[in-house]
């Protein structure tokens, strides 16, 4: 669970970050990188929480 809290305030950061320069570049490059960042942290919670789902089911 540490691990999740880490990795989602580092892609808050990231996002945040990308957000804030496209804003300021108007560069869709920084808006595709948060995009990206967002997939990435999505599938990685996903893989997180299925495997702590499985470790619940195989204990029982």
């Amino acid at each position: 669970m540490l691990l999740l809290r880490i990795v989602g305030v580092l892609v808050a950061i990231t996002i945040g970050a990308g957000i804030v320069a496209f804003l300021i570049t108007r560069d869709r490059r920084f808006l595709r990188l948060s995009w990206q960042v967002t997939k990435y942290a999505a599938l990685f919670t996903l893989i997180v929480l299925a495997l702590m789902f499985f470790e619940r089911v195989i204990v029982l």
